[in-house]
């Protein structure tokens, strides 16, 4: 059988080059990697914001209904509510903290956490409230 193509110089120009896949796939692969490795990170690091975030806010609610007690509320106390909500739940920041402020008010909740270059602050409020006196206020004025 004879060859289509009467010479080895256009042969060679209309098969294309052979190996050349396996060089850009060498070059692709680690930011693909890359790629996956930093979407895993940043998904760990939006489920422990989210985590933090809820036992700082349960810990201001419990502080805030705490407070509304004769003998009041402890920022010690709240601390140690703080680590019992947390404890076990984060999975790329495991060392999370909290800073909390007792006011008339209010109740401040900071929780700081950090790994590496990777760090997180979270803030949570809840007011001080007292129930009880504005619904006798409404009784009072509906009769």
């Amino acid at each position: 059988m004879k060859s289509r193509y009467k010479s080895k110089e256009k042969r060679k120009r209309l098969q294309g080059c052979k190996g050349s896949l396996t060089v850009e796939a060498a070059c692709l692969m680690p930011l693909v990697g890359l790629l996956l490795v930093s979407t895993v990170l940043l998904l760990f690091y939006f489920y422990d914001k989210n985590i933090i975030a809820s036992c700082a806010y349960e810990t201001a609610v419990i502080g805030s209904t705490k407070a509304r007690e004769k003998e009041g509320v402890d920022a010690s106390l709240l601390n140690q509510a703080f680590q019992q909500r947390i404890q076990g739940k984060c999975i790329f920041f495991p060392g999370a903290r909290a800073d909390i402020q007792v006011e008339d008010e209010t109740i401040t909740v900071s929780a700081y956490a950090s790994r590496k270059y990777f760090s997180l602050r979270v803030v949570q409020r809840a007011a001080v409230t007292e129930p009880e006196d504005h619904i006798r206020r409404i009784r009072r004025i509906t009769g």
